[in-house]
């Protein structure tokens, strides 16, 4: 029988220490650092460097391969921390916690040994690229192909959208459906292909969420990949990419936690000591009560990504359920705690000054991405429910 799972609620000493640490760091650089990054149109590289050379952009990947092993539970803090100084890294998702979770499960002995040591130390940078203009959130349904060649090598060719940070990478983790002998697409496969591969070009997606790291269509025109590259095998790669995607989950959710915190804060400390007719705001139940509701919600939701973490860490089969539920709940109360910010600095919140627009942008994107809300309830209505599929 297997040993029961355990939640720590009092935070660990050496999670302590993590949090102190990171949240050093990320202050000194904050939501300003980040925005000129974006302006400028550079990579965050000082930050990125610091964080990696003291370890904390591989927190999650095991022992033996130079990372943490501190699991999805120590880097979904590392993303809290960042996130509740404006700092939102693509690649810190895509790389170690999606990437690198796929790697420790997935890859071959030598795979591992090759991309691992990397990712850990932040000196390799992998993106991830499963998403399809015309296949939206059924995965199943992608159709970029990789065929086999007489040679053994393959070919790949297809369209992707709204792929992060690939211009900063080194590798891309590529999904493609094989080919198989009657020219039909069969199961998914999943490969690393190296970021300037002959035949891979990108188009950049212009948005208005101000992120250093930009968004993109990539077009696979024949683009060969050994077989050293393949992850899973020939069978195996659907199981590979959705051993992925709960830790996307899981990023996104502390970075809502650490986001709606940060507005909570904000919004709090605004109140206490904007003073209107000889009376601070936030003496007023109108704007108390709606930040104390905040309060208890985002609580409620870093309750529900910490226990997600913990399944994923124990390997239980319901990582994925509260998965999907934790990025659900810590979405919305990122979205409503900048939204009621925004409202208790009245005219305040709308200046650039204080920042609370594009606080708000950020936590809105994650009610869409990796997953829409409106999924994650389909989901839940039909497996955790047992209801009709809608769709």
């Amino acid at each position: 029988m297997p040993a029961p799972l355990t939640l720590d609620l009092v935070p660990s000493q050496e999670e302590q220490m993590l949090r102190e640490a990171v949240g050093g760091i990320a202050k000194r650089y904050g939501a300003a650092y980040m925005k000129a990054c974006a302006e400028k149109d550079v990579p965050p590289t000082e930050l990125w460097d610091e964080l990696g050379s003291n370890g904390f952009l591989g927190v999650n990947l095991p022992e033996e391969y130079g990372g943490g092993g501190f699991g999805m539970t120590g880097l979904a803090t590392v993303c809290e921390e960042l996130a509740y100084n404006g700092i939102t890294l693509a690649l810190l998702v895509v790389g170690p916690a999606i990437a690198g979770s796929i790697l420790v499960k997935h890859g071959t002995p030598e795979q591992k040994k090759t991309w691992l040591p990397g990712l850990a130390a932040a000196t390799t940078r992998l993106a991830f690229a499963i998403t399809e203009s015309d296949a939206g959130s059924n995965s199943h349904n992608i159709s970029t192909s990789a065929e086999r060649t007489s040679d053994g090598t393959w070919k790949l060719n297809g369209q992707k959208t709204f792929i992060s940070g690939v211009e900063h990478a080194h590798g891309i983790l590529m999904v493609a459906r094989a080919r198989m002998d009657n020219g039909k697409l069969g199961l998914p496969l999943l490969f690393i292909v190296d970021a300037d591969a002959p035949g891979l070009t990108r188009s950049d997606i212009p948005t208005t969420v101000p992120w250093a790291e930009h968004q993109w269509t990539l077009f696979l025109d024949d683009v060969e990949v050994s077989d050293d590259r393949l992850i899973g095998g020939d069978t195996g790669g659907l199981a590979a990419v959705f051993d992925g995607l709960n830790p996307e989950r899981l990023m996104a959710a502390g970075g809502s936690v650490g986001a709606a915190k940060a507005a909570i804060d904000q919004a709090a400390e605004y109140a206490r000591t904007r003073v209107v007719f000889d009376t601070p705001i936030g003496a007023h139940q109108a704007i108390a009560h709606p930040l104390a509701e905040c309060y208890v919600e985002y609580h409620q939701a870093k309750l529900l990504t910490q226990k997600a973490c913990a399944l994923y860490d124990a390997g239980d089969p319901l990582a994925g359920e509260f998965s999907n539920m934790a990025k659900f709940a810590a979405a919305d109360i990122a979205v409503k705690a900048a939204d009621r910010a925004i409202q208790t600095h009245g005219g305040n919140g709308m200046t650039a000054e204080y920042g609370l627009t594009d606080m708000w942008l950020g936590a809105r994107l994650a009610q869409i991405a990796p997953v829409s809300r409106e999924m994650i309830l389909n989901n839940i209505a039909m497996h955790s429910l047992g209801l009709p599929k809608s769709y």
